[in-house]
Parts: C-alpha cells; structure tokens; sequence
C-alpha cells in the first residue's frame, strides 16, 4: 500500500479506505477527521499530461490503486488565466503583482469546483466495491456526485433543500439518480440524510474534512508548478465550508515534504459572498508585474493569459 490515514485528533493510523468505510469514516476515538499519508517519496511528474484525467497524471500523487478504476469526465487539468484587469486595478491601489485564476466553471463534468472531488470520490469509491452513496447539498456537489457516481455505475441519493433550483433537480434525475426534496432548509436535509445513512447503511459524504475532498484539491498547489512554475505567495477564494483552502494547505506541506519550499505563501479567506455568486473562478496574486513565468521543466504548458 502507497499510502495510509492518520487521525488527527489521536495519531492512530487507519491502513486503508477499506478500513475506514467499515468504521463509518469515524477513528476508534470518535474523530471523523484524517490525512492521507503517503508512504513513498513523492515525485512531481515529468512529462506533460497525456490525456484529460488529472487522476491518470497524478495518479502516484494520489490515494488509488488501480488506473483502471478512474472515473474521469476531463476534469483538473484546466488551464490557469492571466487576468490583467485585476493586475490593472491593484497597481491602481498601489499593489504590483501578477493575477491567475483557475477557471473550475472550465471541468467538463458538472461545471463546478466540485467536479473534482467528485471524480475522485467515485474512482476509490468504485475501487472499494461501494454500491451506494449519499449526501445532503443545495447544488454543485449534488450534481457533480451525481454525475461521475453514474459514471461510475454507484447508485446516489441527493438530499436537497427546499429551496433547490429545479435545475439542478433536473441535471441531477437526468443522469439517473434520485432527489429527495425536504420540506425544510439545509438543515432538514442534511438531518435526513443523515437518517438514510444510518437506517440503510448507506455510505455518506465525510462533509469538508472528508480525505477524499481534500487529496484531490490539494493538487491545485501541484497544478502552479506544472502551469507556473512556482506557488502562489496569496491565495485568495470566496468559500463556504473551506475544503479548497484546507486542500491547498496540505498540498504545500505535502511539497516542503518533497523539499520544495515556500516559506512566503498565505491563505485569504474571504465569506461567500458577491464574488462567489458571479464566478466559480479561484483568484490569486503572484507578487512582481511583467512577463508571466516561465514554467517548469515538468510543466505541460504555460498559463493562459486572458
């Protein structure tokens, strides 16, 4: 095995997904919160990416066992914009940096940030033989679970608001999985789906710790040097729950592990709020004007300059 889970609140290890599926995703102290731990070296790919799968890329950077399991709609791998506008605004506010944005409205499977947890929710999960699955959300991650669990061919139960747009409704039951609408709030449907979970025995999303969510978007830290050839030192995103940052953060201890280094590197989170109703996009600022950089040796290509 590549790799194991350490509990965060006590140290004990967890050997496998297998284990902690069988533990209701709880350690034996009652913490529902692990790291994936990667026994082996980590080594950045060299060549450029071959096909459209961040997980057949990064596929020795992540928590899987077979190539052959991946499910993937063409989702990770999406190249990083150039915004000059915002460059242009914050030299107006006295700040000289350079502005990326990655563009996860660009992930070919539902359109949203959460395509790729999904994709790699559904690929261990149908490594582990896993035939249903559940979760309680207003939209994006119900659609996006629901698309690449039907890829996938894992049954999966939306338990949505009241207050859900039809839709989303609509683009989940089109690829063939079930809705169950509350008659309450956000609340109210993550209750009953969490009855479901339990009554049937039906596996359930771990929520914004879940290992899974937060392996696969930690690979954002991974995507900088293969398009930028360096880390981002500001970090910026509307958030909610904040697996994205929680995510890059470990992908940066993960790097300094590998001897890659970023001493300067900081997280702003800001509270959802007009920025992230407009766009999906993620901002950040790289500081220095001019040209963009070089990337990597390792890199496929160069970020997209808008």
């Amino acid at each position: 095995m590549r790799f194991q889970l350490r509990c965060k609140k006590c140290g004990k290890v967890i050997p496998d997904f297998a284990t902690w599926f069988q533990q209701d995703q709880q350690c034996s102290c009652g913490s529902g919160y692990v790291e994936v731990e990667y026994l082996e070296p980590l080594t950045l790919p060299a060549a450029a990416p071959a096909n459209d799968s961040y997980q057949d890329y990064y596929f020795d950077l992540l928590p899987l066992q077979r190539r052959a399991d991946i499910v993937s709609c063409g989702e990770g791998l999406i190249p990083m914009e150039r915004w000059d506008n915002l460059e242009a605004y914050a030299r107006g506010k006295g700040v000289d940096c350079r502005v990326y944005v990655y563009r996860n409205d660009l992930n070919a499977g539902s359109g949203s940030f959460k395509d790729i947890s999904s994709a790699l929710a559904a690929s261990v999960l149908k490594e582990q033989g896993v035939k249903e699955y559940c979760l309680a959300s207003t939209g994006n991650a119900g659609v996006a679970f629901a698309t690449y669990l039907a890829k996938a061919g894992i049954r999966f139960t939306e338990f949505a608001p009241n207050c859900i747009d039809p839709a989303t409704v609509e683009a989940i039951r089109k690829v063939g999985q079930p809705v169950v609408i509350s008659e309450g709030g956000y609340g109210a449907a993550k209750a009953e789906a969490a009855a479901y979970h339990k009554e049937k025995g039906v596996l359930i999303s771990g929520g914004n710790t879940d290992p899974l969510r937060i392996e696969s978007k930690r690979l954002l830290a991974m995507e900088c040097l293969r398009q930028l050839g360096q880390l981002p030192t500001v970090y910026m995103q509307a958030v909610a729950g904040g697996t994205s940052p929680l995510a890059l953060e470990k992908g940066i201890r993960d790097l300094q592990k590998a001897d890659f280094q970023n001493s300067k590197f900081k997280i702003q989170n800001y509270p959802a709020c007009s920025w992230s109703s407009r766009t999906s996009a993620t901002p950040w600022c790289v500081p220095g004007s001019g040209p963009k950089p070089t990337a990597s040796p390792r890199a496929g290509n160069s970020a997209t300059r808008r």
